[in-house]
């Protein structure tokens, strides 16, 4: 059992993985603080408060935490944005390369046509013969 486990552990995938959640886990704790040291207290100075997730009001006994809302869904933007700017990125670099092998495949494709073409003539010319 401990060696299927093992086995399961130095996999690929499983390493990926476990690369991508530390990263992941880094990458927002990198852009929390981006919101919460840098944006946030730009959109404060319109909204009235440096803090935002100060901000709240509240209703009887009931107290919402709006700023607190609003500092996660600016998280949420900025990470979304950086994400869809790298699978933008893989996908650039994926179509690059497969122009190229789709150009390669056309040459050899071409090749290969006016190689039979010469095949042809040349056995034209020897049944002739």
């Amino acid at each position: 059992m401990l060696n299927e486990f093992k086995q399961f552990i130095m996999r690929g995938n499983a390493i990926d993985l476990a690369v991508g959640v530390v990263m992941g886990a880094a990458f927002t704790s990198i852009v929390k603080s981006i919101v919460t040291n840098l944006i946030g207290p730009i959109i404060g100075i319109f909204a009235g408060a440096v803090d935002l997730s100060s901000l709240k009001f509240s209703i009887g006994p009931a107290v919402f935490k709006y700023g607190a809302v609003l500092n996660q869904v600016i998280n949420f933007i900025i990470v979304g944005f950086i994400i869809f700017l790298i699978i933008k990125a893989i996908n650039k670099f994926f179509k690059k390369n497969e122009k190229k092998e789709d150009a390669e495949a056309e040459s050899e494709v071409k090749l290969l046509t006016d190689i039979r073409a010469e095949l042809k003539k040349s056995n034209q010319s020897t049944n002739k013969a």
